[in-house]
């Protein structure tokens, strides 16, 4: 909105400026002002339709002679949204459309279109403005080239942080299968001894089922530790994942039930 009182305001400095040149003016003419510039309100969710109706309505407005002004900023905020959003070639299509319109207007129309007694302007105008078009342009597409940069960055750090997300899963779950394995494999044995043994010495079945239970707990409470990683910001301290240097607490805990257990090799 703020550009559209702008080129309300500028058109009616223009006027003044052009009195005697240029039509001056009148209801239709501030209607296709406002036209102009109320179209870009649109432009980010329609940048096509805007484009073109903005292109119209600017040489609608040229065409029935009313004063050069800022009325030309309107075309080129909506040939910059177009091509920004992705539609570089309605923008181009648009662009090129409005220097033919102007080119056909100035040059051909320009003896049946008010003013009357006006002159056709020199190509050196026409000039001017393929040079304007050019460099919208240019910065257009930069803009767009560097927004589409930005995107393809953002879209890399989403994939790096997803990435990151699924290596500390893994890392998780390999933390509990190895807590998990050790402690269940030791459970495993005791119970079997205790089944074993249940009848014949129950002291030593009694041991087992000790065993397990101290066992179960202690699986437990590697497990909160695991669990509490994901719960606690940063690096939480936690005692490490069972490896084979417990190997000896796990043939000291099968012995402690009567097994006779044998290590061969180098853990």
């Amino acid at each position: 909105m703020l550009l559209t009182v702008f080129v309300l305001v500028g058109s009616g400095f223009a006027e003044h400026a052009q009195e005697g040149e240029r039509v001056a003016l009148g209801s239709l003419g501030r209607v296709l002002l406002f036209l102009a510039g109320a179209l870009l309100l649109w432009r980010g969710r329609h940048p096509v339709p805007v484009v073109f109706g903005t292109v119209a309505a600017v040489l609608l407005y040229t065409g029935a002679g009313y004063p050069y002004g800022p009325v030309f900023l309107t075309v080129a905020v909506a040939c910059f949204s177009a091509v920004v959003s992705g539609h570089r070639h309605a923008a181009w299509a648009a662009m090129g459309t409005f220097w033919a319109g102007h080119v056909l207007i100035a040059h051909v129309l320009y003896g049946r279109l008010p003013p009357s007694g006006d002159r056709a302007p020199s190509w050196n105008q026409e000039i001017v403005i393929a040079t304007w078009l050019v460099a919208l342009v240019a910065v257009s597409e930069l803009a767009r080239t560097r927004r589409e940069q930005w995107a393809r960055e953002r879209a890399e750090r989403a994939r790096a942080a997803r990435r990151r997300a699924d290596e500390e899963r893994l890392r998780i779950a390999r933390e509990l299968h190895d807590v998990l394995a050790h402690s269940i494999s030791v459970i495993n044995v005791q119970a079997g001894v205790g089944l074993a043994l249940l009848d014949s010495d129950p002291e030593q079945a009694r041991s087992a089922l000790t065993t397990i239970k101290a066992k179960s707990k202690e699986a437990l409470g590697e497990v909160r530790q695991v669990l509490d990683t994901l719960r606690a910001p940063g690096a939480a301290p936690r005692a490490p994942a069972p490896g084979l240097d417990r190997l000896p607490e796990l043939v000291e805990q099968a012995a402690s039930a009567g097994l006779t257990v044998t290590v061969e090799g180098e853990p």
